[in-house]
């Protein structure tokens, strides 16, 4: 988030039409996600969503994840890594995100790194109908976490990651609350164990070739 601050303090400068809508996916609400805003010293618009309403609206399966929206409030990107390399070691994350964004901002839809309609349809995540389930469940594990009943929460959530096990943001939201933690052992194991199938933890960013 720092980081963020200071890309948009620059491009907030010339550009009045630019805002950075920065969306906590936290059941643990303001008392959990807070702290890290505050700390952060941001002045972009930022929420705490306790029930994951954006993951879901947006069929985002990992935080963080990029989604721009034009002026007239189309999707021209979505569903991409923003971390930095530098985090991790570099074991994740690019540093090639934050150079696009300037100049789509700058150069709005003439930008090579807006996708057509075609393209954004492709990247948005297809759910499956088990994965259309796992919602509902998931929110039936956050209100009994929201109301200290920890036993049904866990129930629900695991529920939630069987039904859509593509989803890292089910997993890292139940292991927030465990031993561990959201980037502890069991979930490094898990990512080992994709990335040995071939396959990647955050969508892959596309620059070469993605002019519409």
């Amino acid at each position: 988030m720092p980081v963020w601050q200071v890309i948009y303090d620059e491009l907030k400068a010339d550009y009045d039409n630019f805002e950075i809508i920065s969306v906590a996916q936290d059941t643990g609400g303001e008392e959990a996600a807070g702290p890290v805003f505050d700390a952060a010293g941001v002045t972009y618009t930022s929420l705490i969503d306790v029930n994951h309403h954006i993951s879901s609206l947006y069929n985002l399966v990992n935080v963080p994840s990029g989604v721009w929206i034009d002026e007239e409030g189309r999707i021209v990107r979505i569903n991409e890594g923003t971390y930095a390399k530098e985090h991790f070691d570099g074991a994740f994350g690019t540093n090639e995100y934050v150079p696009i964004v300037r100049d789509w901002v700058a150069k709005g839809a003439d930008s090579q790194h807006v996708w057509d309609t075609a393209k954004v349809r492709e990247r948005i995540v297809d759910r499956t109908p088990d994965a259309e389930r796992a919602q509902p469940a998931f929110l039936l594990g956050s209100y009994y976490f929201q109301r200290d009943n920890e036993a049904k929460a866990e129930q629900y959530w695991t529920l939630a990651q069987e039904l859509d096990p593509t989803s890292w943001n089910y997993l890292r939201q139940d292991l927030l609350y465990e031993e561990g933690g959201s980037a502890g052992p069991e979930w490094q194991q898990r990512v080992q164990d994709f990335e040995a199938q071939g396959r990647e933890y955050y969508a892959p960013l596309e620059i070469e070739g993605d002019a519409n």
